[in-house]
């Protein structure tokens, strides 16, 4: 059986990373992968290593500390030999350092697209302006890459529609609320009290649909609501705050919220609870963003000047990476 070795720093993965392996893995029966870990490094080793072997699954990815020069030869061919236990047949490599490096260890070299032709970026590349050069992430790294954007509110105040023109603004992916189909349903279904399972279910629901179209974004993920937004309904519905729901609320992460104002006019569409409760559920969220500490801020006035608002603000996020 031959085996095959990469070692390098995936910092981050990209589409560049990805055409080694297969060639690697088209030219070998065993491929293994070394993920180099720096305590510096703002993406961490087991976040590295975790994206490969999704993308991978049959083949062996280690992580090691990243300790020794990247010119000594040498000494990473000893830490290679003693680490794996004998020398790998084949060292792919898209660096100078490859030929010797392999040499010392009595291994056989395959240099593969050295002056990144068939994939013209690298890892400094994509740290140095990530949304430049998108288009070389896969989907998990675009997942971790892409900022999280979520629009709320109250009742009729306009989210769905903010949400549906910034999608269309960035070009990008966008999370549907999932509970207000779910609302559908159950009046459709003529249940009546609810209970503390649905909203687990919901703001479970929210958190998987949104880490799933994450993988599709472009820079930005617009979400028309979120997990945390369900804490809030859980509280009107129920009475109280569930810890539960509370800590799927804290499950994934966002970059900023935009809270929508609930200035304009009242359209009941079937589903929603009524007026009365609208200006009263808008306070709640900014108690609740406050008391959490989540970054928000209020868009008001027209669907074009909140559209702008909302542009400014997460332009000004994307600049700021």
């Amino acid at each position: 059986m031959t085996t095959g070795f990469i070692v390098g720093k995936f910092y981050p993965f990209h589409l560049g990373h990805m055409y080694l392996i297969d060639v690697a893995r088209a030219n070998c029966d065993h491929l293994i992968v070394w993920v180099c870990e720096k305590a510096s490094q703002d993406v961490l080793g087991h976040i590295r290593a975790k994206w490969i072997k999704e993308l991978y699954p049959d083949i062996e990815v280690r992580l090691v500390p990243d300790t020794l020069d990247d010119n000594d030869s040498e000494g990473w061919a000893n830490y290679t030999v003693r680490v794996l236990g004998r020398a790998p047949d084949i060292v792919f490599t898209s660096e100078d350092y490859g030929e010797p490096y392999a040499t010392l260890m009595g291994s056989r070299h395959m240099l593969v697209d050295k002056h990144r032709v068939h994939v013209p970026v690298s890892g400094t590349k994509i740290r140095n302006d990530t949304l430049a050069h998108w288009g070389y992430l896969a989907a998990p790294q675009r997942a971790y890459y892409a900022k999280r954007i979520v629009i709320l509110g109250a009742e009729s105040t306009g989210t769905t529609t903010l949400a549906q023109l910034l999608r269309d603004h960035y070009h990008t992916e966008w999370v549907p609320e999932y509970g207000r189909d779910y609302c559908v349903r159950r009046k459709e279904e003529s249940w009546t009290k609810w209970q503390t399972e649905e909203f687990i279910h919901i703001a479970s629901e929210q958190n998987r649909q949104e880490n799933e179209r994450a993988r599709n974004a472009h820079g930005v993920l617009i979400c028309d609501t979120d997990a945390f937004a369900t804490t809030v309904w859980h509280r009107r519905y129920m009475g109280f705050y569930s810890d539960i729901v509370n800590n799927i609320g804290e499950q994934n992460t966002h970059d900023f919220y935009i809270l929508t104002g609930d200035e304009i006019p009242f359209v009941q569409d079937g589903t929603r609870d009524g007026e009365h409760v609208r200006h009263e559920m808008h306070k709640w969220f900014i108690d609740r963003l406050d008391e959490t500490g989540r970054r928000y801020a209020l868009v008001t006035g027209t669907t074009a000047e909140r559209l702008q608002q909302s542009i400014t603000i997460i332009d000004g996020i994307s600049k700021a990476q």
